[in-house]
């Protein structure tokens, strides 16, 4: 079999695989709502409303029906692609709630991204060129810190002394609620304010951006960090290197042109898998700096109990991650003429 012949059988393959684990990810949201403490009807009437009524909003919610029932209409309202109605909104429909929450969402995991790729492939490059001094000591504790440093707990710190203390930049919000905001065109405010060509906004929408984009994206740069260090460090003894060298080459055009391209190939792959762990971490922070993102309103939801949003939602995360976990191996093996299937 040839090699575009394996590729095209491995691409198939995982667009096979993918409704399995779109699947699979509904179903443990599913049970998962359904097993942990709380009543939707407590969380909409309230505590104290009598128990009739509690068990006529039950009936009308569909949540007296049988689990298996529960979960077969479930299913067949998400292959019409209808994610419901949120309890809690005034019966708000989940699609609309995730057009009017996720382009905030979607502002802050890019520039978080940009962030993290940056930080992290510089990092690991410097650490990996000095082996043995105190700039790869440094890169070890880098790496191992902002892995191991929890979302809120860096977020609070961070506004404590950037916000409360040196009043550089604003504690929440996207925008100031005294100033109009951009004009919505795609929801992303940076996006919107250079179409409308109104540069104030763009400062300002920077300006509020700056800290949780920051804070989330140095917090995951050390997943780059550590892959880039260790795979340049291999990648600086192979012998084509030692052949470069051996030819004269200058040690910073081998760095950049020959060691750094290659080692970054795992990068790639690692781009998928922190996809996950941004959106986490998007919660996280969302929460901490007030964003008014997608993960914001998730955490709400899950206070509420509001069953309909939180699956909707959660169901939206995974077909994104899933998507790009996708696209990222395919990417890999189009780039990787090693990656044989």
């Amino acid at each position: 079999m040839s090699r575009s012949q394996a590729l095209q059988y491995y691409i198939a393959s995982r667009l096979l695989l993918a409704p399995l684990q779109l699947l699979t990810i509904i179903t443990i949201v599913f049970l998962l709502l359904r097993a942990t403490p709380g009543d939707p009807a407590d969380a909409i009437l309230g505590g104290r409303a009598p128990e009739a009524a509690k068990e006529e909003l039950r009936q009308q919610l569909g949540l007296n029906l049988p689990l298996w029932l529960q979960y077969g209409n479930y299913l067949i309202n998400l292959l019409r692609f209808d994610l419901g109605t949120s309890l809690t909104s005034r019966g708000q429909d989940v699609w609309e709630i995730i057009g009017q929450y996720f382009p905030a969402t979607v502002e802050l995991a890019v520039c978080s991204m940009v962030v993290a790729v940056i930080v992290g492939i510089v990092a690991g490059t410097v650490a990996a060129s000095r082996p043995g001094t105190y700039f790869d000591i440094g890169g070890r504790l880098f790496g191992i810190i902002t892995y191991a440093i929890p979302m809120f707990w860096a977020g609070m710190l961070l506004q404590l002394i950037f916000s409360v203390q040196l009043r550089w930049f604003p504690t929440s919000n996207r925008f100031p609620p005294n100033l109009p905001a951009p004009v919505s065109i795609t929801g992303l405010y940076t996006i919107d304010s250079l179409l409308t060509g109104n540069f104030t906004q763009l400062l300002v929408s920077l300006h509020h951006l700056t800290l949780p984009s920051l804070t989330l994206g140095i917090l995951l740069s050390g997943i780059f960090e550590r892959i880039v260090r260790v795979n340049l460090k291999q990648t600086l003894k192979a012998d084509y290197v030692e052949a470069a060298r051996a030819r004269g080459i200058h040690e910073n055009k081998i760095l950049v042109s020959h060691a750094l391209k290659n080692a970054l190939i795992p990068v790639i792959t690692v781009l998928g898998l922190t996809f996950a762990s941004l959106l986490g971490g998007a919660v996280l922070t969302e929460v901490t700096f007030s964003w008014p993102g997608l993960a914001n309103r998730l955490y709400q939801a899950i206070s509420d109990r509001d069953y309909p949003t939180v699956q909707g939602i959660l169901v939206f995360f995974g077909a994104i991650v899933v998507t790009a976990s996708i696209l990222i191996d395919i990417l890999n093996a189009y780039i990787d003429p090693r990656i044989r299937y």
